[in-house]
């Protein structure tokens, strides 16, 4: 299936976006630290140009650590590109990224500081206000797009946070980063289908992570090699079961999504940066 998702308050938002910039300092773009690619929204390239930007690759608690190590890396080669890993939720690594903008910026102290969030959704924006602030002044949680308006929070030594809403783009191609965004949780449910997903996921982690695989299934004495047995392997263990014993793919599909998305079948990054250089050479 073609996957698609840019409700009508996403162009709403790049209009916000785009009048609200040149009034900014510095902007933080929050990444999801399993897909740092892939969750780039190229709108804010475009407007971007001419601002300070720190590429935050959140959730690492939750991505490969030698893949986001290569990120890193890969990011130190690319020009005017700094980039830094963090975990939203420790206040510290918040402020670490908040202090590295402000060390950038020549600026009048007499006057506010003025940093933008941006991002797509569920990239943990909220969740990084929230501990900059030391409270919690912005909602968070699973569901993409909980944020719907831009909000203001005024911090210590005369700095201003900006938390805008998610947003993604009209147009998401090719269709393997629409793929890679729906497992993460980045694309509303209402807008997929799990069971297509969960053949994408599932291909992944066979292919990239099958000791993990094996040690958040130990009830599989050797590993599957297709995507349906391990989806109705891991349906049956968790009784997604139709009656007659059959296992629900859909009730199946959905288990194992959720687990990938909360972490618990490990930490895992959907993309690898020698995945672009694989794109860029076909």
């Amino acid at each position: 299936m073609t996957i698609q998702w840019f409700p009508g308050h996403m162009l709403e938002t790049e209009n916000l976006l785009k009048k609200a910039i040149s009034k900014v300092d510095a902007v933080l773009e929050i990444l999801d630290a399993r897909l740092p690619q892939a969750s780039a929204n190229p709108f804010v390239n475009k407007i971007c140009k001419d601002k300070f930007r720190l590429k935050v690759l959140n959730k690492n608690d939750l991505a490969d650590p030698e893949q986001t190590k290569l990120w890193l890396e890969y990011f130190e080669t690319q020009k005017n590109t700094p980039a830094i890993s963090i975990n939203g939720t420790q206040k510290s690594q918040a402020i670490e990224i908040l202090n590295y903008c402000v060390n950038k910026i020549d600026r009048n102290r007499a006057r506010k500081l003025k940093v933008m969030v941006l991002g797509i959704p569920n990239t943990g924006k909220s969740t990084i206000l929230n501990s900059l602030a030391g409270k919690k002044i912005a909602k968070t949680g699973d569901v993409p797009a909980i944020t719907r308006h831009q909000q203001r929070t005024s911090l210590k030594n005369n700095i201003d946070v900006y938390d805008t809403p998610g947003i993604l783009w009209p147009v998401i191609e090719p269709q393997k980063r629409a793929y890679i965004l729906a497992a993460s949780g980045a694309i509303s449910d209402t807008a997929i289908d799990y069971s297509d997903v969960a053949f994408f996921a599932a291909n992944l982690l066979i292919k990239r992570y099958p000791e993990l695989l094996m040690l958040r299934y130990p009830f599989f004495k050797t590993l599957p090699t297709d995507e349906l047995t391990l989806i109705e392997k891991i349906g049956s263990a968790r009784g997604c079961l139709k009656k007659g014993g059959r296992v629900d793919l859909q009730k199946a599909s959905e288990a194992l999504i959720r687990e990938l998305r909360a972490g618990k079948i490990g930490k895992i990054s959907f993309e690898t940066p020698k995945d672009i250089e694989h794109d860029n050479e076909n």
